[in-house]
């Protein structure tokens, strides 16, 4: 006798609910009772945003274009939400998460949410791709875990993630993003591994396994490997959120070389694959966005490289929307021609699972009611994305323990292996006359940049106001880039590698009057041949605390890392490269591997 046969009928009996039963089975009988309007709401996964004090937001936000929780639960049924903004209270969190999971809970099937983030371990903030750590532990950028080298850390990073994303109850990782930096101009670099396909490749099954364990379960947070088929080629380094960076390129021919990270995520088990916005010009592949195109998503993804999990698009490909009160036209690249509906399906018969940064289930039942969707080819996708609900446990324990988190979250020894990492990643690039690490700081007149003086004085620097009565510079910089003009845009830093020349000149100033220490911020390749010059020593860094910064200044801690990309000597060498193409500027400043060592420290 099956399970369904021996239940009385009542919703609290049918058998999906029943954690004993095989989830293949569970997954079929919810299939079964499911309407085609529950369905299509398991298509879309759209941002979210608290309410104040933790309550769900109950009012549309203008901002981001996020309509009330409850309108997009009751009325739309969605269940799969990405978290916007950072976290920066624990219990107020997790006291919202609950009541979205008990929103969700009271619709007719109760299917729970399941809650997604960008990268949020770190220190970038940009709306649109990852958010500052805030009360969570707090690592360098992945470029910074890439820099170090080592499989074993950057897995150690993802297992503290993974628990502070499930004591959060964030089930889905919108990362890890192994796009490979083969155009130094991107403003995507900083969350990537850098510009080695082999490093990649070896770094992000340590990522994934991190997050995922050895396979999916109620202790997992499920990953989803981004931007397929590699994102880095960018026409220009223009970023395809936007229609002028709308043209990814392969000038020497280099798309399988973009593909390995990808083929190695596969192998580790990777639950889920993003396609970026991009179109390729001039390959042999349609010349659509990569979520539109059927011959990169079915075709090399699924058929090829056997890829079976869920795809889901990148953010608004189908509804012109608002981003940071800036308007943003659908990324429907290449299909700019299609109407909304036209472009779901393409995007279905593409091979995509899911739609991000969209809430248009209507489209979907449209295109069901009009015959032009079969209900086969929904529900295969549905399927997928009941099937990953069930296994990671979400039915028998949607909620978290609001306690439990609060001690976990951001716990002193998280926030300890955060900072060791990112001592460790800095890069040291000259170091003249081992000036550095300091032998002591003994009062010693500093003149400093970029930094709180008061945490300087702390460590026993005098520090002054101007240049004519300093001893010494400590300078924190951050890679130049060019500002553009809109909301949105300004969180990309695109345009020029190198600074101002009325920056240059400043700079100049300062080296010449006393010895100078740099650490540079790098969110993606600079050309600062002037500065390794200069400089009396030049540090790079991923992302770093001023604590982790002085540390490494007097010698308590070393600087391991090693650069995970070239560092362009010219404009004219970038401007000459092939995107594509690794190391493929004209003689760098420096080279991709390149990293000093102290010949002492003082601990």
């Amino acid at each position: 006798m099956t399970a369904q046969q021996t239940t009385d009928g009542s919703p609290a009996s049918w058998p999906y609910k029943d954690a004993t039963l095989p989830v293949e089975q569970r997954v079929e009988d919810l299939l079964s009772r499911m309407t085609t309007g529950e369905k299509a709401g398991l298509l879309f996964q759209d941002i979210i945003l608290m309410g104040p004090g933790g309550q769900l937001a109950s009012e549309h936000n203008p901002n981001f274009n996020v309509p009330p929780t409850e309108e997009v639960i009751g009325g739309k049924l969605m269940n799969h939400f990405n978290l916007l903004g950072p976290i920066t209270n624990v219990r107020e969190t997790v006291e919202w998460h609950n009541r979205l999971q008990e929103c969700a809970r009271k619709t007719r099937l109760g299917i729970p949410v399941t809650l997604s983030s960008d990268p949020r371990n770190h220190f970038a903030d940009n709306a649109g791709t990852g958010f500052n750590a805030g009360a969570m532990s707090q690592w360098p950028e992945t470029l910074g875990l890439a820099a170090l080298r080592s499989t074993e850390l950057i897995e150690d990073f993802a297992n503290v993630a993974r628990q502070e994303y499930l004591a959060l109850g964030i089930r889905l990782a919108l990362h890890p993003q192994v796009d490979l930096t083969t155009e130094p101009r991107w403003s995507r670099i900083g969350k990537t591994m850098g510009e080695d396909a082999g490093l990649a490749s070896e770094l992000v099954g340590a990522y994934i396994r991190g997050f995922q364990g050895t396979e999916l379960g109620p202790s997992s947070v499920t990953t989803m490997t981004k931007h397929f088929p590699g994102g880095g080629p960018q026409k220009d380094g223009e970023d395809p959120h936007f229609e002028y960076g709308r043209e990814q390129v392969y000038p020497g021919n280099h798309f399988d070389y973009h593909l390995r990270p990808f083929k190695a995520a596969i192998a580790a088990g990777a639950s889920q694959m993003m396609p970026y916005y991009g179109m390729p010009v001039d390959t042999v592949h349609e010349e659509v966005g990569f979520a539109f195109n059927k011959g990169i998503i079915t075709g090399l993804l699924r058929d090829q490289l056997g890829f079976q999990g869920i795809v889901c698009t990148d953010w608004g490909l189908v509804t012109d929307s608002k981003i940071a009160g800036q308007d943003m036209p659908a990324r429907a690249w290449g299909v700019e021609h299609l109407s909304e509906v036209d472009r779901v399906l393409k995007i279905i018969e593409a091979g995509c699972d899911q739609m991000g940064g969209e809430s248009r289930p209507e489209l979907v039942v449209q295109l069901v009611e009009d015959g032009r969707l079969s209900t086969g080819r929904l529900d295969e996708s549905v399927r997928k994305l009941l099937h990953e609900k069930f296994v990671l446990g979400l039915f028998e324990n949607p909620f978290v323990d609001v306690d439990a988190a609060v001690s976990l979250v951001g716990n002193a020894e998280f926030l300890k292996q955060g900072l060791d990492a990112q001592r460790r990643a800095f890069t040291l690039l000259t170091n003249k006359d081992d000036i550095l690490p300091l032998p002591e700081a003994s009062g010693k007149k500093v003149y400093v940049e970029g930094i709180d003086p008061t945490l300087v004085t702390a460590r026993g620097f005098t520090v002054v106001g101007s240049l004519d009565e300093a001893e010494l510079a400590l300078l924190r910089l951050r890679a130049p880039f060019e500002a553009r003009p809109r909301g949105f845009e300004r969180m990309f830093h695109s345009g020029s590698l190198e600074f101002s020349t009325e920056e240059k000149e400043r700079q100049a100033a300062i080296y010449k009057a006393v010895p100078t220490i740099i650490d540079l911020y790098l969110d993606r390749p600079s050309i600062i041949p002037e500065v390794a010059t200069s400089a009396a020593a030049l540090m790079v860094s991923y992302g770093s605390s001023a604590r982790a910064f002085l540390d490494m200044v007097l010698g308590e801690a070393a600087p391991e890392g090693k650069l995970p990309f070239d560092l362009p000597s010219s404009m004219k060498a970038v401007e000459a490269s092939r995107s594509d193409v690794p190391y493929d500027t004209k003689d760098p400043t420096f080279r991709f591997g390149h990293g000093l060592r102290y010949s002492r420290i003082y601990v």
